[in-house]
């Protein structure tokens, strides 16, 4: 697993090991992801829930992303996620929190531009956690969410619609829009 492009590009990056709920994004995933947002990354501000390793954070601050947090209830994951900002040259425009996706939601004042979620496969959690971070989107925003092929994600959720969803194999990723929603 390495950095696609921009200032890391080529960085490789360490996973969390030893654990079935940290699940890396396929390359080829990561790569349509990236395709797919390529020009609404630069100047925005991230959000990376569920960070396992942090790679889909890491990726849109090579991209010129102005900063990133990096929310994980695991301190092995949020130990690499450290590790892989280090590496990379990152670290400064993150922020780290060890929480469950709920509580940090809950409690933040933060508005994001894009939002990365990647809630372990086996949980039945993915309509919540589109819901939870909604209402810290910014008026544009992107929420971007993996899941697998089988579960269907509503149409709407919140003041939410898929704009886009694509598939790779057992992986799908729907990306939401505030309804009536055009990018800047």
């Amino acid at each position: 697993m390495r950095v696609i492009t921009g200032s890391a590009r080529g960085i490789r990056l360490e996973t969390v090991s030893g654990t079935d709920l940290v699940r890396p994004t396929p390359d080829r995933v990561k790569e349509g992801i990236f395709s797919a947002l390529q020009f609404d990354i630069e100047g925005r501000r991230i959000l990376d829930l569920f960070a396992g390793s942090g790679q889909l954070g890491i990726e849109a601050l090579s991209r010129s992303a102005e900063n990133a947090v990096f929310v994980d209830l695991s301190n092995d994951a949020l130990s690499v996620v450290r590790r892989n900002l280090t590496r990379a040259k990152l670290l400064e425009k993150a922020r780290l929190v060890k929480s469950d996706f709920a509580s940090f939601t809950a409690n933040c004042r933060d508005l994001f531009d894009i939002s990365f979620l990647d809630p372990p496969f086996g949980a039945d959690i993915f309509e919540k956690a589109v819901a939870a971070v909604a209402p810290l989107m910014s008026d544009y925003g992107t929420i971007c969410c993996e899941h697998p092929t089988k579960v269907v994600l509503p149409q709407t959720v919140d003041n939410f619609e898929i704009v886009r969803t694509y598939h790779y194999g057992s992986v799908s990723v729907d990306f939401y829009k505030k309804c009536g929603a055009t990018n800047e």
